[in-house]
């Protein structure tokens, strides 16, 4: 700590030994994360489902089930960049996402 002639204190912050930051790129893999909500129907869910990760409809069905039982589901795993696709289609119709990196 240091004190200047203004009267203002400085403190300096703690080096540690290892600060470094993670950022995802693009192609990094990514897991699309699907909450449960109270709004959605069942349909409404699954059609969105398969409209953002193509995937056929018993899939979709089994990952809805998933989500209402257990509060939420791996939908979709991919690159970021997929990643981030799929969650655009999910959250048209306000669906709660997360993508996990």
């Amino acid at each position: 700590m240091e004190t200047h002639s203004s009267g203002m204190t400085t403190v300096e912050k703690p080096v540690l030994e290892d600060e470094s930051v993670t950022v995802a790129g693009p192609e990094q893999p990514a897991t699309v994360i699907l909450f449960n909500d109270e709004i959605h129907t069942f349909e409404e869910v699954i059609g969105q489902i398969v409209k953002a990760t193509g995937c056929d409809q018993a899939r979709a069905e089994a990952l809805t089930w998933q989500v209402h039982s257990t509060g939420k589901a791996a939908v979709y795993q991919g690159s970021v960049t997929e990643c981030l696709r799929v969650v655009s289609v999910l959250e048209e119709i306000a669906l709660h996402t997360h993508i996990e990196v």
